[in-house]
């Protein structure tokens, strides 16, 4: 990364963080950032950024300022024709997203939540067991990925038959929040075949009775929301609680691999869950980025923001801001990860986040009973993704006792 003489009182990078160099060094391209100033201009792709955790948690906290309803990503969704509809949840400002939001944190209740322990804990049991049996298997496919797909799916209420599309459909989505560079038109290929099928599995007569998304459309009848963002929720819904728990659930299975000491001490004190996992978010954020668009002139860190000017928000920069955590760089159950913002803040934070927990939660302690180590077992390859940081494979075997 290069910084030029400052622009607007602000210093100017050439780093493009949708690109496969700045994804191999990212830390190192964070800290630059960091560095350069509270906020820095993008020059590759005339947009705003924020790199440190104080500037990051105060855009999040200030939805009147800078709004979501632009568009999560790149592009300004209210400018010309935007290829994609935005979300209803995630990409919306009041009064619409408070009906949406409203309607799913109604659903995903602490007490809705709790009625999953017992269904996932055994989910987990099955799973875990199966794996350590083999020995070795994929932290990906064969553990991060296949427990969502059958406890959020069963949740929800989508068919068995392909959730598969879930796959592809999320890395189209969090692709599109960057530009149209060769990710984004693979992505969009890739899930192109999939997308009518997964709609039609969140239509009304596909849900089981009683589950999440058909309590989405039971909201509708009720004017909760209108009924065409019906199957919209579901989609969202599914989002919500799948690509993060994915890429965190993998990061995991990393950060205990490398750091076996820390996988006995938390055998020895599985109390501790939440720290731990929170912790394994900030360390290895799975969102890395989310904009925001400046809905009035503003000043951040003595640099003027234009209104209507995007500002990226590094999610994973400020979770590795030294000037928050001591020695970030390091995954430490010792630490107290509170205020990281993997799963955003303020009133976008991750609705799912709750089912995120339990999932975790009920895997490494099926682990915890069983499992005395992880190790890897081949080259760890990571994601190519516009948006997300996570594995695309992660070889492990796994110690008994």
């Amino acid at each position: 990364m290069t910084i030029d003489a400052t622009t607007r009182a602000a210093p100017v990078s050439h780093a493009d963080p949708f690109s496969d160099a700045f994804r191999a060094n990212a830390y190192a391209e964070h800290a630059a950032l960091r560095e350069a100033g509270p906020v820095v201009r993008l020059a590759r792709h005339d947009v705003w950024a924020a790199a440190r955790h104080k500037e990051c948690h105060a855009i999040l906290n200030d939805p009147a300022t800078f709004l979501s309803g632009a568009g999560a990503g790149l592009q300004d969704l209210r400018k010309g024709k935007a290829w994609r509809p935005p979300s209803i949840v995630l990409e919306a400002d009041a009064p619409l997203h408070d009906r949406t939001r409203g309607l799913l944190t109604r659903i995903l209740s602490g007490p809705a939540v709790k009625a999953l322990r017992e269904t996932f804990a055994r989910e987990a049991d099955v799973l875990v067991a199966a794996l350590c049996a083999r020995g070795g298997f994929d932290a990906v496919a064969d553990f991060a990925q296949a427990y969502p797909l059958k406890v959020v799916g069963d949740a929800v209420g989508v068919p068995v038959a392909g959730r598969e599309c879930l796959l592809p459909f999320g890395d189209m989505v969090f692709n599109s929040f960057g530009p149209e560079n060769d990710v984004f038109h693979a992505a969009i290929a890739q899930a192109k075949p999939i997308v009518e099928a997964l709609h039609a599995q969140c239509s009304r007569e596909c849900l089981a009775p009683g589950s999440f998304g058909a309590k989405i459309y039971e909201g509708a009848d009720a004017g909760m929301v209108e009924p065409e963002h019906a199957p919209v929720l579901v989609r969202a819904l599914l989002t919500a609680g799948f690509d993060t728990t994915v890429n965190g659930l993998g990061a995991a299975i990393l950060a205990f691999a490398q750091n076996p000491v820390e996988w006995t001490r938390y055998r020895a004190e599985p109390a501790r869950f939440k720290l731990f996992f929170d912790e394994v978010l900030r360390w290895e954020t799975p969102v890395q980025t989310f904009f925001r668009t400046a809905s009035r002139d503003v000043s951040i860190g003595g640099v003027s923001i234009a209104r209507d000017e995007k500002i990226v928000v590094f999610l994973g920069s400020a979770n590795r801001d030294p000037a928050q955590w001591r020695d970030p760089g390091r995954f430490d159950l010792d630490r107290n990860p509170q205020g990281h913002l993997a799963f955003g803040s303020g009133i976008h934070v991750c609705v799912g986040m709750m089912l995120a927990r339990l999932e975790a939660e009920m895997l490494f302690a099926a682990f915890a009973r069983r499992v005395e180590g992880f190790e890897i077992d081949g080259e760890p390859q990571w994601r190519r993704n516009n948006s997300l940081r996570g594995l695309a494979k992660l070889p492990v075997r796994v110690r008994m006792g």
